[in-house]
């Protein structure tokens, strides 16, 4: 009897996803339609809430074309026009709360709005107007005083806590780990002092990396947080695939970009393993991942093309519900046309994203 010998291994039988070869390197872009596998179902009557960083919007906006309940907790007047509602910071997320970059400072917003935090420094000026400094482009003209902020302030965090409260499902997109903070007190800012308004003085304000376990440690405080507010919300994590636009740390802004994202979609990892109401959506590999080849970035190598964004929410809603968006089927001999196809694919507003403004400092 002839004997045959047969290699056992316990990556006989995995998926195609499982192999390089099978999961990325023969994949198209526009194809790569096995790389999510959702963790719970979102229902159409599930109030969602957005916040996080400026790629954020694109699926807050998409998530509304669509028919979900997203909650809008500071609607802008009937009468504003839709982009002087978007400069003041309407509709962009659930509250006026404008780009929130890090774990960290998503944190000390749900602490202000329940009390139990209170920032030193809430205020900077420029030309004789006032801002909110946890906020500043909120208000592009500023307001007439200390007080008017304040009282502003006040009102908004009224706002979010109300909306926190309703709150089914979060998602919160992870941009950044990269802050400028108040050096006494530990409030973090969305931008530097000085950036947009405000001016930066050294003995006051002070840069801040965050690393893996201080991001991590924010996140399961911010849970907490959350759940003594509502004991059933769930959350979607994503992190950002747009590169920081400038580091105020000593390394080279591509190893910098390189750190912050590892260090995001590290804690976003754990957390979605850790917990049976967090999931990760990988937005961030769809966009950035080898097998993009770079297709979904603009020339300048940072912004999302409308194909990107298309491609990442066509994942998200197959996914949950079986369906596509409206240009599913792009045939791969026209990448190009896709790549300039914003206007046929209506849902791609330009996003608000005040980071991109270091760009001014740019020698």
């Amino acid at each position: 009897m002839k004997w045959e010998s047969k290699l056992v291994s316990p990556y006989n039988g995995l998926e195609r996803r499982s192999f390089w070869k099978t999961g990325v390197s023969e994949t198209h872009p526009l194809e790569l339609t096995d790389i999510y596998v959702k963790k719970f179902e979102i229902g159409r009557n599930d109030r969602i809430a957005t916040a996080g960083s400026c790629f954020a919007q694109h699926i807050a906006h998409r998530l509304r074309q669509r028919g979900f309940q997203v909650l809008d907790s500071e609607l802008p007047p009937p009468d504003l026009d839709t982009e002087t509602a978007k400069r003041f910071g309407f509709r962009l997320y659930s509250a006026r709360y404008g780009n929130v970059y890090t774990v960290r400072q998503l944190l000390q917003l749900i602490q202000e709005c329940s009390g139990l935090r209170r920032p030193s420094v809430t205020v900077w000026e420029k030309n004789g107007r006032f801002f909110d400094a946890l906020r500043p482009s909120i208000e592009p003209d500023g307001l007439c005083s200390v007080m008017a902020v304040v009282e502003h302030r006040a009102q908004h965090l009224s706002r979010v806590r109300s909306m926190l409260e309703q709150t089914d499902l979060l998602v919160f997109t992870m941009g950044l780990t990269e802050a400028w903070i108040h050096r006494e007190d530990g409030t973090v800012y969305p931008t530097a002092p000085g950036a947009i308004v405000g001016s930066y003085d050294p003995l006051i304000y002070t840069f801040k990396n965050f690393n893996y376990d201080e991001v991590l440690q924010d996140f399961l405080e911010l849970r907490n947080l959350l759940k003594a507010l509502k004991s059933d919300i769930r959350f979607m994590l994503t992190v950002s695939p747009v590169p920081l636009t400038a580091t105020a740390g000593h390394e080279h802004v591509l190893a910098a970009t390189t750190y912050s994202k590892s260090v995001l979609r590290a804690v976003a990892g754990y957390l979605a393993m850790s917990f049976q109401d967090i999931d990760y959506f990988p937005s961030f590999e769809i966009i950035a991942g080898a097998q993009a080849r770079g297709f979904f970035y603009e020339s300048n190598l940072r912004s999302i093309s409308a194909a990107g964004v298309d491609v990442v929410m066509r994942t998200f809603f197959r996914e949950h519900f079986g369906s596509v968006e409206s240009v599913a089927e792009t045939p791969h001999n026209e990448v190009q046309s896709a790549r300039c196809s914003v206007a046929a694919i209506d849902a791609l507003q330009e996003v608000f994203c005040d980071e991109m403004l270091l760009e001014a400092f740019a020698p």
